[in-house]
């Protein structure tokens, strides 16, 4: 087995790449839903990083779970992620025109038709873990769905958007703002790590190490997003920057270096949180490492 991050990463983007492809089933294109289904397609398959599907793969191999077996838990959380940024770029959100390095999905689609297609998204994500747990029922998938599904909404990443907007234009405290990013970006990326560990049925002990573990990457990961928007490159990112200079953001707030201080500690800790656990989670190691020097 490769101990190569690159290598894995790369291997495990390509197959998730192509199960991509798979989604829709032939008879749904070519049905009466052929356009949403266009819609849906058009930013589900514009690439990005898969770090939320390639994170769920990973620990669950970790704790022995084949990569067939939690795909289905993979696909929701990209349908998931993508339904939230064809809803945040809208009009009504952050009214932006480029993602992923694509024209954003109201430009091409239309808004009425971007808003059904992450609607449509949403639905579809629910409906592909529930079927998985019909047909191979286990208490730790049932509890994947449940946690990707809490993750997703009020008290998750929906949650966070909520605060996000309602304090635009006003300067909250920094324990505000850790609530604000823990549940619009981190929460979601907490439930990708715990749910390839539920369904490799992971003892408490070992969810509270990954739980810990997940939360302060997954603000590491979002400061690293607030800092790129301020310094980072709109052709090698794929999107507009300066789109959040009205947001409550690490760097707005404490200033560039300062917030790298706190991503490099966050990381540092995350780390600490994994090696207490007795499992070969070298990849996800190097995940925390790799996200905080990321450049897009």
């Amino acid at each position: 087995m490769s101990r190569d991050y690159k290598w894995t990463y790369q291997e495990d983007k390509q197959w998730f790449e192509e199960k991509l492809k798979e989604v829709f089933p032939k008879s749904l294109k070519t049905s009466h839903q052929n356009y949403g289904i266009k819609a849906m397609e058009y930013s589900l398959q514009a690439g990005g990083k898969r770090i939320r599907p390639i994170a769920l793969l990973e620990t669950a191999k970790a704790f022995g779970v084949e990569k067939d077996k939690v795909l289905p838990y993979c696909l929701a959380l990209e349908m998931i992620h993508t339904y939230s940024l064809i809803h945040d770029d809208l009009p009504s959100m952050d009214n932006d025109d480029l993602r992923r390095g694509l024209a954003t999905n109201h430009k091409v689609f239309g808004e009425a038709f971007a808003i059904l297609a992450g609607d449509a998204l949403l639905n579809y994500a629910y409906e592909t873990m529930l079927a998985d747990c019909v047909l191979n029922f286990s208490q730790g998938r049932l509890r994947a769905s449940e946690l990707i599904a809490r993750s997703s909404g009020i008290y998750g990443m929906v949650g966070g958007q909520v605060l996000d907007i309602q304090l635009e234009n006003q300067n909250c405290d920094e324990e505000m703002l850790i609530y604000i990013h823990s549940h619009k970006t981190g929460a979601l990326l907490s439930a990708s790590v715990l749910a390839g560990a539920l369904i490799g049925d992971a003892s408490e002990e070992e969810l509270v190490c990954l739980r810990s573990y997940a939360q302060d990457i997954g603000l590491a990961f979002q400061i690293t997003d607030d800092l790129l928007d301020v310094t980072g490159d709109v052709d090698m990112i794929g999107k507009n920057t300066g789109v959040d200079s009205d947001k409550n953001t690490f760097p707005h707030l404490f200033g560039v270096e300062k917030s790298v201080r706190k991503r490099d500690e966050l990381t540092n800790r995350a780390i600490s949180h994994l090696r207490r656990i007795d499992r070969d989670l070298w990849f996800m190691e190097e995940l925390a490492l790799e996200m905080t020097k990321r450049k897009w």
